[in-house]
């Protein structure tokens, strides 16, 4: 599961405070447990909020091909790329290493 972001904090944290308070407010419990089950239902709220406020990255924007266009077959080939005339190609790193060594 992917770290929420600090846009999902903000939400989640404001749903929380928010929304416990005006149950609080609204129900005007006295009693201990009602203002635990008042609590738990507002970080329950806070979470939900949290986990669908989007991500970044996961647009839900159809993209401009549109739905008809073909797919790519595939990433282009990869080649390798001549050295600059008047160079020599480097060794290997593993070609180098007795070398030194008699």
């Amino acid at each position: 599961m992917p770290r929420p972001t600090a846009t999902q904090l903000v939400y989640g944290s404001a749903t929380v405070f928010l929304s416990t308070l005006a149950m609080l407010l609204l129900s005007q419990t006295q009693t201990g447990i009602g203002a635990a089950v008042i609590a738990l239902a507002g970080l329950g709220l806070g979470l939900l909020v949290a986990m669908t406020v989007p991500m970044p990255g996961m647009s839900r924007v159809v993209r401009r091909g549109g739905a008809g266009a073909p797919a790519p077959e595939g990433a282009a080939p990869l080649r390798a790329v001549p050295p600059p005339a008047g160079q020599r190609p480097r060794p290997r790193a593993g070609a180098r290493v007795g070398e030194h060594t008699r």
